[in-house]
């Protein structure tokens, strides 16, 4: 099943504060951008965040799991929404560590 843009949005919008969001159509999923920095992808509407050190801290208990078949590399995957503050840091979080790294352009 592909993602909706619907759902996209919806997380682009929860995400707003964390600096300047963006999303782009991927090999029929979506990637999320946060200040030019890849920090996320929208597959099979569930997001899936980056692994970074301090995304560990934030989120010590969640799933960590491919976005899709055939990656090569495991993000948290993000199931719930209800704490806006928590996925701002995150994402704040992750594309801090994320621009410092090789990994983050």
């Amino acid at each position: 099943m592909a993602s909706t843009e619907e759902f996209v949005r919806y997380v682009c919008d929860m995400i707003d504060e964390a600096g300047s969001i963006r999303y782009r159509k991927m090999f029929g999923e979506y990637g999320i951008y946060c200040d030019d920095v890849y920090c996320a992808c929208i597959c099979d509407n569930l997001l899936f965040v980056k692994i970074t050190e301090g995304g560990k801290q934030l989120l010590p208990n969640t799933e960590i799991t491919f976005p899709y078949e055939g990656s090569k590399t495991k993000c948290f995957l993000i199931t719930e929404f209800d704490d806006q503050k928590l996925l701002v840091q995150l994402i704040r979080t992750t594309c801090g560590e994320l621009k410092k790294s090789k990994f983050g352009q």
